[in-house]
Order: C-alpha cells, then structure tokens, then sequence
C-alpha cells in the first residue's frame, strides 16, 4: 500500500494541472484551459449560472501570511463548492499595489517604488500557487499598472464632469513623518496616523473631494437590502451606519437674563440630540472659549481666574464656574398647558467638558439622560432630586430608576403633561413644532457624520490626478486620448534617500500645455488616496481587457454585483464605504438602467439614487493568533530557541526551567509568533494546511493557529487514503460510474425481502443502511455549510464524521461503501483538491480530473434518508452542558440540514412537546430563551446556552 505524501502529491497535480492548462500564471482554473476566448464569457450564460467569488486583493509586501492564507483558502473553498454545483464561477486575483510602504521601501532602499512593489508580486505569488488555489490568473492586474489606473483616471474625470469631484482649501490632517494628508477616518481617536502613528498637525491646503455625501441617503438606505438573509453581518452594517453619522436633533434657544440687572439679556443657543429630554433640563453650561464668556470675563476678576486656571485641564475634569447673577428660561416656559412649577429659571455654569469647537458651545444640562452632565451635576448640585423625562417602563413611571443617568430611550415621564407614557423617540417632532409654534424657540435638524472624501496625497506612488492648472483657463481635465498620465521615471530622488513628493520637483513632468488654449501650464501633483483604487477594482476583474472603459454595460450585466466578497473586518467602514459610493456613482453614471430603484418617493435620473450595490454577500473572517510565550519572571516574549519543548504540554524557558505563560495573540514580530505559510505547506501539505484552517475555528472567529493540532486532519487524511487503496483492491469491477446508483431502488427492498435475509445478509444491510444514511446526511450538512460559509468549520467535522463510518462498518458491502467513499470525495473536493484528485483517480470511472465539466458534479441528497433511519431517536438535552433530561423525538426530516436555524428550531419544537421536557425546561431553563443552540448528531444531543449570571 501507498504511503500518504501530501506535499508530494500537491507538486504532482499542479504540475498535472499546468501541463493540461498551459503554463502556471496563465491558466483560468484548475480544470479550464484559458485562451483569448475565456476573457470573452458567454452571455447566454444565465445569471444564475454564473457565480463571481472575490477575496480582498493583497497589497504586495514581499510575504504571504496566515491572515491571507486564511482568506484565500475560504474564497478558493466557496469557489470550488459552486463549480462543481455546475455554475460558471469567476475567482480572480489581483495586486493593491500603490501606497506609502513602496515608497518608503524606496528611500530607504534607493530603489524605484515599481522595482521594489514588482519584486514583491512575483515573490508573493509564487507562494499562492502553493497553496493549491483555483485563481483565474489570466485577469491578474496590480493597480500600478498603467492600463489600470488609466481607468482610475477616467472614473476621477467621470466623476468630476458629474459635479461629484471638487477642488477647495482645507484644513487638513498632516502627517509628519510620511509627508502626506490623511482623511479622518485615517486619524484614529488620539489623533495620531492609522499608518505611521505620528502624532498629526493641521495644515491648510489646496485639496480634492470626492462628494461621498450626496450618496448619503441611498448609502444609508440600501444598508437595508444588505440586512437582508444576513447578507452582510450586522457588525459591519452597525459601524457603516455609525460612520454615515445620521442623527435627528434640534436647535434650542434658551433667554439668558441678569437677575440684577448688569447684564444685558441674551439668546444661547444649544444643540441636542436628544430633543425630548428638555423636559429634564436642570441647568445650561458654556464652553470656556464662548465670546458670551469671553465678553464677560472682561468685567469678571473671578471668571478670569477661573479660565486661566482651566484652560489646558484635560476635558474629563468636571470643574465649574457658576455666573450667580445669570439665569436661563427653558423654552418649554413658553407652552401654556404645561405644568409652570416644572420649569424655573436654571442656574449658568462655564464649564469646560463643554467643547468650544463642537456645534454652539453651550449645552443644556440634563444629568438624568447624559452621563457627562451627571458627572457635573453631581459635583456641583450633589443634593439636588434628577429629574427624569424618560424612563424604561411604559407607564412612564420613575421608581426603578436609583438617582443615575438613564441613558437609553423609552417612555415620557408624568413631567411631560400629555406626552406621559408615549414612546420617546415618537414625540420628539411634535415637541420641537410646539416650541417652535409657541416661541420660536426650536428648530428640528438632521445632522450627519459623514464629510466628504479627501482623495488628495502628497506623495508620488499612487495615481497621478488627471488635471492641469493653466493660469488663463483655471483646471481642466486631462484629454481622454492623453490618458493615462504616467508617474515619471525621478531614480535620483530615490538613490539620493530624500523625503516629500518627487512630481513637484519633477519639472519636465511638471510642465506642460493647457488643453484649451495651449498655453504654458502645470499638472497637479497630487496623487489619489489609494483607497480610490480599492473603490473599483472588482469592476475591472470583469473586463480586464477594456481599453475604452473601466468595464462594459455588457460585462457589468454579466458578472456584477459580486456574489461573494471574502475579506477582513477591519475593512468595514472605509473601504466598503468607498467602493460602495464609487459603484453607486459610476453605475449610475455610466448605466443608470442596470438596476433601477423601486422606492416611490425617490427622485430619479441622479447618480445618487442608483440603489444598486456591489457586493451581494460580505463574508467577513477572522483574524489568525500565534502561539505566544510569556517569560512568567517580567512578561518578556520569548523566542521558540529560549523555549525547552521537551514537555508539550509544559513548554519551559531555558534560562530559569519556569513554565512559561503560553497564549495567543495577533501574530507579529515582537511577539515572535508568526508562522510562515510556505515553511508550513512545505511541511505538511496544502491540503492538510487547508482543511486545518478551515477546521480549527468558525470563518467569522478568531483563529489560534496551533502546529501540534495539524496531526488530527493529516490523520485523517491518511485514514482516507489508506481506505481508498484497500477500496480498490477490493473491489472487482472499479469501473462502475457511481452515476449509475440509485439509493432508493437499493434500499427500497420489501418487507418480506428484508424478512428472508440470512444474519449475514442482515447485518451487512445493516451496515449499509448505516453507511448511506450517514453519507445523505453528510451531503446535506456538508452543503450546508458551504452555503452558509461561516460554519466551515463543521464541514469538516461531518466529513470526518463520514469517513469515521465509512472505516468502522466492515460490514458494509463493496457496493454501498464504493459509492459513499466517491460521495465523500467529491466533498472533500473545494477543501483538498489535489489530494480529492489523487482519490478520484484511485477510485474513479475515468482519467478526467475531478473538476472536469460534468465529471465530479456536487453530489445532492437522492430521497432514500425516508427509508434509511429508525423513526425516532432519544436526544438529551441540556443546559449549559448539564443534563436536564432525556426525551425521544422524531429523525430528523432529510430536507432540513443538520445544524441550520431551521434544525434548531424544528429539534426544540420536538422537545416540548414531551411531558418531561415541559415540566423540567422552564423558568431559568426555558429553552426558548436561550441564546444559542449547539445540536449534535441529528438532534441525539442539543445543548442550550444562557447567559451565565452574575
């Protein structure tokens, strides 16, 4: 028998599949050869036929790591789970490949960015081809490339004739260790670079624009569409929707009088995002920077003191000056049919928690509602009653709430007069119109986070703007026939290590002739924010080859919007956001009738109302931890040749023989826990690399990558083989096409058949039976899983689960475990492809590989579950992982998937309706209540999970 090599077999059929596809890099999949004709798709190909599966292309740092083996590996799988269901899938690869690192790699190097980010493509992706990946090379681009960003270019010059692009003076955020301008969701909240970590300072500069914000009504929206089935998680959806920053709220004015008289009355004006808690204003405070506080500090000795002390105090410090001669009327005093006992002049505080910079500068207090002035308010008026306008319970009534801020919404209070007991956030318009009917006092306002985006980078490694300034004609575009502009060759500014932009020193670049009157005239310097490539991309993997635009309407039908998007959370707000505008203006622009808004009430024909989005399904995955060792004397990472492994299981430290802490935690150099993939494959195994990645966490968890639990799945693997040799030796006509097999004709005997069975004939019926039930049931959570993709994880374990039957019922005859063993294969297919390959050819009906069109078809349930299965099993269940009783409950229905929401509602459904399941599962143990449901093995144990109490 053949001993398992995986590695060997991975060279094997990669060499087997460059030789049948053409050479490596130019192939389209592991089963299609690629000539001109496959960048031309078939247009009769239905749409739903045709799947188009992208993972987040890399940025080419020169190294692949587990984080991009991780979301290759989940793309690939997806990829080839939905070829082999028979849909003509598209899974290209490309290179992110403009961006500060190059260049940065290029001063310190003395290298041209292009030689150093070229060097680094090459490299990395001799490593992706290790990893047994499906990837349609013939479509590769890296955004450096100038036919690539000629269509950057052209989207820039789109959008600017479309009024979506404008050029004005900013204050913008400057970082002074790349020389360059950062958006600001690139400055993270301590005011430092997400890149380089500097500290950033403002400067005021000549800046681009995308207008993302006339997109933010359709780009909060269509947030909708998305929520859809969990097409996007609910994570990404919330930031997204958090970013877009839409907020109701309202503008207050509150008359500011003297009580003695010496000073004249004025109007502060405050806004609030939470309109219906004037009701429980208790004071107004004003920012130290107020001209109002400014104004009076002047004839104030003490107010002076006051501002000269707080003035750089950190803005957490509830310090507070009270103005003794000043009160403020709430507006709410002007409403006839309000209780007046409620709304008595408020006490004037300068305070600075109150930011200057933000909205007026003054705020009403309400320390029942807002943690910052409760804070306040206890400092100052500690003895003083809250007084609360909302509350949790929907009478309105205030007896559970213990004198500390409520912060959520809920029902009014009895101090609201006749709102008392409605829904909070449903009055809020109706309070703002009586005060503005009654006063003019208040004025309803809608405010959004969102700013426009700033796309300009003072830097040379990136897309050069389309623009040139002419001193007669102002901006004008540069002519589609000159496009692309290309970054000029500047070797000295490299050799010579200098920092700053090189195109504004680069002056036979720099200088040039206007378009319109052909006069001297200069082009920008300015490059676009790489994100700007990213926006678009996945456009152009549809229509590689276009030389006249970014892509067709013909292939935008045909393959846009992607179906399956696989990439990191961390992405979740800029770059998703970005590519969800950019689609949204160009589609709209370019296409306006690929998809059309259904909504009544929206205008139509604009850019912005085009309601379609890039990305059918956002598949988000976790992050990869490395195994991480503590010195347990100080805390110091230590490096695997400090470490004594003799002991596994106690690793110690070398220096000391303490054990040392082990933990995991994000790989990185510091902490000397990075694993390099190649070294891993090299070791192990694509395949085996492969399927323990998918099997060691859930896609959407984070994953601690453990070497020591790799031996589990190469067990497996071995298992397999060693079965499929034995299968073959065993079987007398391996020949036979599994296609030829009918579950429900072989198990389908009569009765009296059954009946007249001898015991050998019985038992092995009984093998059979259990063999080929297990098998459907497989297929079922197997496909499962696949759809679902976040629990690949458990594909996994049901194929093991499979193969463990397979193995242990000798019993079984050749026929039934032939049949099941292909079935196995085919499923392992998407995860171990060359080793399902080297099975399918052992076993297989003929020479074709496995992924040949119409060869290794997605196996699908065939109806024979109904005969296979006992009518009822007994199912424990449990709470919390104990025990709480034991009922029988129906087999499972074969067209509900092991696992699925609907499984688990339907098993839950099945325990109460038994006697001892009600009268044990209430209370605390209702398992109606629970917040997640782990079912195993078709329902013969279901463990509910409650939040543990405190």
């Amino acid at each position: 028998m053949t001993q398992l090599n995986l590695p060997a077999l991975d060279r094997k059929w990669r060499q087997i599949w460059n030789q049948r596809d053409g050479p490596q890099g130019d192939r389209r999949t592991p089963s299609q050869a690629v000539s001109d004709a496959s960048l031309k798709p078939d247009h009769h190909v239905s749409a739903n036929d045709r799947k188009y599966i992208l993972s987040m292309f890399p940025y080419p740092s020169g190294n692949l790591h587990l984080g991009h083996l991780r979301v290759y590996t989940i793309a690939d799988v997806i990829a080839r789970f939905h070829r082999l269901q028979g849909h003509d899938v598209l899974l290209p690869m490309g290179w992110d490949a403009f961006g500060l690192p190059a260049e940065n790699a290029a001063i310190e190097r003395g290298i041209d960015p292009a030689v150093w980010t070229r060097d680094n493509i090459a490299r990395m992706k001799e490593q992706l081809e290790l990893m047994n990946g499906g990837f349609d090379w013939s479509r590769e681009f890296a955004t450096c490339d100038p036919e690539f960003y000629k269509h950057t270019q052209k989207i820039f010059l789109l959008l600017y004739e479309n009024g979506l692009v404008s050029r004005r003076k900013a204050t913008v955020n400057w970082d002074p260790v790349d020389n360059t301008v950062l958006a600001n969701e690139q400055v993270d909240s301590d005011g430092r670079s997400w890149r380089s970590g500097a500290k950033i300072v403002q400067r005021e500069l000549e800046q681009w624009f995308f207008h993302i914000t006339k997109f933010k009504e359709s780009l909060l929206r269509d947030l909708e569409k998305l929520r859809e089935d969990d097409a996007w998680p609910e994570r990404v959806l919330t930031m997204q929707k958090n970013w877009l920053g839409r907020t109701e709220g309202a503008y207050y004015k509150f008359p500011i009088s003297s009580v003695d008289e010496t000073f004249d009355s004025h109007t502060v004006e405050i806004y609030t995002t939470r309109p219906e808690t004037i009701f429980a204003a208790q004071f107004v405070a004003l920012s130290p920077n107020s001209p109002l506080v400014q104004s009076m500090a002047q004839k104030d000795q003490d107010l002076r003191d006051f501002l000269e002390r707080v003035k750089d105090i950190p803005p957490d410090v509830m310090e507070g000056y009270q103005i003794s001669h000043l009160k403020a009327t709430n507006p709410l005093k002007f409403l006839k049919d309000l209780p007046q006992e409620n709304y008595e002049p408020l006490p004037v505080y300068v305070a600075p928690y109150v930011r200057g910079d933000y909205e007026t500068g003054a705020i009403m207090g309400v320390p029942a509602h807002d943690a910052r002035d409760f804070a306040f308010w206890q400092k100052h008026r500690p003895d003083e009653v809250l007084k609360y306008a909302v509350s949790p319970e929907p009478d309105g009534s205030t007896s559970t709430l213990k004198n500390g801020p409520y912060l959520a919404t809920g029902y009014l209070t009895t101090i609201t007069g006749s709102y008392s007991a409605m829904p909070s956030s449903a009055t809020v318009k109706d309070i703002i119109s009586r005060i503005k009917t009654a006063s003019n006092l208040a004025a309803h306002s809608t405010k959004w986070r969102i700013r426009d985006w700033l796309i300009s980078r003072q830097r040379y490694w990136g897309t050069p703007i389309p623009i040139i300034h002419c001193p007669k004609c102002g901006a004008r575009p540069v002519p589609d026939d000159q496009l692309p502009v290309t970054l000029p060759k500047v070797d000295s500014h490299w050799a010579d290590g200098r920092a700053g932009n090189p195109l504004e020193s680069a002056t036979d670049w720099v200088n040039t002739s206007c378009p319109e009157c052909h006069g001297p005239a200069k082009r920008d310097t300015d490059t676009m924010d790489t994100f700007v490539d990213s926006s678009w991309y996945y456009m152009r993997f549809a229509d590689p080859k276009n030389s006249e635009a970014p892509i067709s309407k013909a292939e935008a039908e045909s393959y846009l919007p992607v179906d399956i998007y696989v990439g990191g959370v961390e992405h979740a707000i800029l770059h998703l956001l970005y590519a969800r505008f950019v689609y949204k203006a160009v589609m709209g622009i370019l296409y306006p009738g690929l998809v059309t808004d259904t909504k009544d009430d929206a205008p139509s024909g604009l850019p912005q109302d085009f309601s379609g989005e890039p990305f059918k399904r956002l598949i988000t995955q976790g992050m990869v931890h490395g195994k991480t060792y503590l010195d347990p004397n100080g805390g110091r990472f230590l490096k695997p040749d400090e470490m004594d492994f003799s002991n596994p299981s106690q690793p110690k430290v070398v220096s000391s023989g303490k054990t040392a802490i082990v933990t995991f935690e994000k790989m990185s150099k510091s902490k000397h826990n990075g694993v390099d993939p190649t070294t891993f494959i090299a070791k192990y195994g694509a395949d085996a690399t492969r399927a323990h990645i998918l099997f060691q966490a859930p896609v959407g968890e984070v994953l601690n990558w453990d070497e020591d639990k790799i031996s589990g799945v190469t067990r497996w693997l071995r298992r397999i083989y060693e079965h499929v040799q034995s299968l073959r030796d065993a079987r007398e006509s391996p020949s036979t096409s599994s296609t030829t097999f009918n579950g429900e004709a072989y198990f389908g005997k009569s009765t009296t058949e059954r009946q007249n069975m001898d015991g050998k004939k019985a038992a092995q019926r009984a093998a059979d039976v259990e063999v080929w039930r297990t098998t459907q049931n497989t297929i079922l959570s197997v496909t499962n899983a696949l759809e679902k993709v976040y629990p690949l994880n458990t594909a996994v374990s049901s194929l093991m689960g499979l193969t463990n039957v397979l193995i242990e019922k000798r019993a079984a005859s050749d026929l039934v475990k032939y049949e099941a063993t292909m079935r196995l294969i085919q499923m392992m297919a998407p995860i171990a492809p060359a080793f399902a390959e080297e099975c399918w050819n052992i076993l297989g009906p003929t020479s074709q590989s496995l992924f040949a069109e119409g060869e290794g078809s997605w196996p699908v349930p065939d109806g024979s579950l109904r005969l296979l299965g006992p009518s009822r099993i007994n199912c424990a269940v449990q709470v919390n992982g104990k025990l709480r009783c034991v009922v029988e409950i129906p087999t499972k229905p074969a067209n509900i998937a092991d696992g699925s929401p609907e499984f688990q509602r339907w098993v839950t459904e099945e325990i109460l309706k038994s006697p001892e399941a009600q009268a044990k599962l209430t209370g605390d143990n209702d398992i109606q209540k629970a917040i997640k449901v782990f079912p195993v093995k078709g329902g013969s144990v279901v463990n509910y999970v409650f939040p543990k109490k405190r």
